[in-house]
């Protein structure tokens, strides 16, 4: 029997910020947002790309000669030429590239692969009480691979987390809920439109999956990414945060909190601030990198939003 696979993007050791305690994040790929700002463009697409690095290229030519469909070449200069849309990133490039001018942006790996890496550091979770943590991209768009994960690593006695944006059919997010312990959800907008012109879709599917996460009873973290142009003004983040305090007061009416009689204190939000260090990926991906002339917020800023926020009456921080 074949094992159950899916296309993994990183899996990070010793994170602190994906959850609470040391954690493994695993970066699955896939997302239906494209948010002009995403810190892992990486993980957008459902399928396997190369990633080029012009500048370690050395012209040796090896590519040139393993590409099945052509794709790659080298000018009479000796300078790497790339036709993106006749590759199929079928990698075997990046196995001559001794130089590291390619690489790929997933690697296929089975569930028992992933599990034995997040179970490594077995002992630091306990010690911390952290876990693993599924991120992307979009757990939920790889949601057999991702429950499979979740399971084996829970039966191992291992706290579970989950990252999503959301949006998807709530049937891929229900599927997750009986081997997940916390769920981290992003919320970036309220106004529908300004949402779709910041990310590519509206957040009225992802808006209902709230309100159903919250029914799960589930602690939930919903994190918003404050991003210059996006949702930076006051007036934006209290929306958000009045959103929060709508999830609160639902939970508050069903008494439903999962786990050990914890209530409405287990939804709370949490502010980030947008950062420029995903330059590198976008053009290593052949994308425009649309955020390069934005400021990341100051820490007065992210204080300032902060104490906006907490007039909700609701638990927020801000990293």
């Amino acid at each position: 029997m074949t094992s159950l696979s899916g296309l993994v993007c990183n899996i990070q050791r010793f994170s602190l910020h994906d959850g609470p305690g040391i954690r493994t994040t695993v970066f699955l790929k896939g997302c239906t947002l494209r948010c002009f700002w995403c810190h892992n463009p990486e993980s957008i697409r459902l399928t396997q790309e190369l990633r080029l690095y012009p500048d370690r290229c050395i012209g040796c030519g090896a590519c040139v000669e393993v590409c099945p469909t052509g794709a790659q070449g080298l000018s009479p200069e000796g300078e790497l030429q790339f036709d993106r849309e006749r590759c199929q990133a079928c990698g075997a490039c990046v196995e001559v590239c001794f130089a590291g001018a390619r690489e790929l942006s997933a690697r296929r790996m089975t569930v028992p692969e992933v599990v034995a890496e997040v179970l490594q550091d077995r002992a630091f979770y306990e010690s911390s009480r952290g876990g693993v943590t599924l991120s992307g991209g979009e757990p939920a768009l790889q949601p057999e691979f991702s429950y499979e994960i979740l399971a084996q690593c829970r039966e191992a006695g291992v706290h579970t987390a989950i990252e999503t944006a959301a949006n998807v059919r709530w049937e891929n997010l229900a599927r997750l809920m009986p081997v997940t312990d916390m769920v981290m959800m992003d919320l970036k907008q309220m106004d529908p439109q300004k949402h779709r012109w910041a990310t590519g879709a509206t957040n009225t599917l992802l808006l209902a999956n709230a309100r159903r996460l919250v029914e799960t009873g589930k602690p939930i973290v919903f994190r918003t990414p404050v991003v210059p142009t996006v949702n930076d003004t006051p007036e934006e983040i209290a929306a958000i945060a009045a959103f929060v305090r709508e999830m609160v007061l639902l939970r508050r009416a069903r008494g439903d909190a999962d786990g050990d009689g914890v209530g409405e204190d287990t939804i709370t939000l949490e502010l980030l601030p947008f950062h420029r260090l995903a330059g590198d990926k976008y053009r290593s991906l052949g994308l425009d990198y649309r955020a390069t002339d934005l400021e990341p917020p100051t820490h007065e800023v992210m204080e300032a939003l902060t104490a906006t926020a907490a007039e909700q009456g609701i638990t927020v921080h801000h990293r």
